[in-house]
């Protein structure tokens, strides 16, 4: 199949990310040569969170699937969002964040898709705003 062909992706399996999180790869420069973005299935256990993190020159939009999510941002992690089943969420590229899933219960499940075709090789972890939050 050449680069220019369309594709269909099955889900892959699960791998943890740098941030700490579940990831189901999809569309990425690994999978099918994408050379602008990529996008993935992400799972936050309940309770769980991520590592604090920033993704260097590369914009990031999100679509809640299931369940509802929280989220610190900023330089020093001081503002917050939540965002739950059917909400969009944009984060600029540098911008530090942490998300997170309030819920004991509930499983939050989302689609991403980021500028940067190689998933993992953006990530920039902030342990020094882990404590934060």
């Amino acid at each position: 199949m050449s680069e220019q062909s369309c594709r269909v992706i099955r889900a892959a399996e699960e791998y943890r990310g740098k941030q700490g999180l579940s990831y189901g790869g999809a569309v990425s420069a690994q999978s099918v040569g994408a050379r602008r973005l990529c996008m993935h299935r992400v799972s936050i256990p309940p309770g769980a969170r991520a590592n604090a993190h920033l993704h260097e020159d590369h914009e990031t939009a999100i679509f809640v699937l299931s369940g509802e999510a929280g989220m610190w941002y900023g330089e020093r992690l001081e503002h917050h969002l939540s965002a739950r089943a059917g909400d969009f969420v944009y984060i600029p590229a540098g911008v530090p964040h942490l998300p997170y899933n309030p819920s004991l219960t509930e499983p939050v499940e989302a689609v991403l898709a980021r500028t940067d075709p190689n998933e993992q090789e953006s990530v920039v972890l902030r342990p020094d705003l882990d404590g934060l939050r």
